[in-house]
């Protein structure tokens, strides 16, 4: 491709940003709403276009390493729509990483903390996945695709952080090795933390499993702390959610007119959660709140869809009340 080629791939990239914008949030919501229907929990999923000047700057670093400019951008550039799911925990990974598989085609799938590891070092771990919405495609298509990362809390902290470093900041030369091995000692420490981390969930999920049977005081609206401790001990196996997934059920709660957890244990006692669980067949584990929701929703059907709080996604709860059936009754 001739440099004027090149020059007419980048304008033509410009001229369709707005639909590469529009489809990276189409995909953003699609993989959100896959990922919360499984009941896995995440700290956050994002997703960015990337922009003509950034596309522009990468073509023209891929000509410079590859020493000519015979590639097509449109092909060669793959992260053109981009999403980013970080987890809490590194036992979360796997399970999304398994999920997109089976929702997308998969081209590429790199564990680039693992080959690191192979090399015998730390460094830089994050998942990196190249997916397609096109069941039947084997090569990259600017319209289909999508470049997925998958990253825990600390491995997006030191990703960026190690960025801006060394990308965005001037590292004179003679702490250049220094600054390497503090990177390298940082990255070791955040592997031994993020493996503590899941023990520290699994510990804290079993040990407060012996207090979700406590009492609590009567009240005009359940304490989203509360909450969590009584949904940990109904749901012993099951993982914390974030933080607002309790506040967003305590306001389900209110709107059903359930004010206290004495009233939630007793409008449940009658709830089959197990079989419940079976019949909306997870592969994965799903979350202490997930559970509750499908619990809320073989107990009160179509009144727990008409909830206001459930105004933007009453299909998908119709369709789950579907695969209940009758098995909340």
């Amino acid at each position: 491709m001739s440099r004027r080629s090149l020059e007419r791939a980048m304008a033509t990239y410009t001229s369709r940003y707005p639909r590469t914008r529009r489809r990276t949030d189409d995909m953003v919501r699609k993989v959100r709403s896959i990922i919360d229907d499984a009941g896995i929990n995440y700290l956050s999923i994002t997703g960015r276009a990337k922009s003509p000047a950034s596309f522009s700057d990468k073509v023209a670093r891929r000509a410079s390493e590859l020493g000519h400019t015979d590639f097509d951008p449109a092909l060669d550039i793959t992260d053109q729509v981009g999403v980013r799911i970080i987890t809490y925990v590194h036992s979360d990974i796997e399970p999304v990483a398994q999920l997109l598989a089976e929702n997308f085609t998969v081209l590429e799938d790199r564990d680039m903390g693992r080959e690191t590891a192979s090399e015998g070092r730390f460094g830089y771990a994050s998942r990196h996945m190249l997916i397609s919405n096109d069941p039947s495609a084997t090569a990259y298509d600017a319209a289909q695709c999508v470049s997925v990362q998958l990253r825990t809390v600390l491995q997006h902290a030191w990703a960026e952080f190690e960025h801006d470093a060394r990308y965005k900041g001037d590292v004179p030369a003679e702490f250049a090795h220094e600054l390497d091995r503090r990177f390298t000692l940082a990255a070791g420490l955040i592997e031994l933390a993020d493996r503590e981390f899941s023990v520290i969930r699994d510990t804290l999920s079993s040990g407060l499993s012996q207090q979700g049977e406590g009492r609590f005081e009567d009240g005009l609206r359940v304490d989203a702390r509360e909450l969590a401790s009584f949904l940990a001990g109904r749901y012993e196996t099951s993982g914390f959610a974030r933080p607002e997934a309790y506040v967003e059920a305590a306001n389900w709660l209110t709107e059903l007119e359930v004010t206290s957890i004495p009233m939630l244990a007793d409008e449940l006692k009658s709830v089959d959660s197990e079989r419940i669980s079976r019949s909306m067949g997870y592969r994965h584990q799903p979350g202490a709140v997930r559970r509750l929701e499908d619990d809320l929703l073989a107990r009160y059907r179509e009144r727990f869809v008409e909830l206001p709080a459930n105004e933007e996604r009453r299909d998908s709860l119709r369709g789950r009340l579907q695969r209940l059936g009758r098995v909340g009754d």
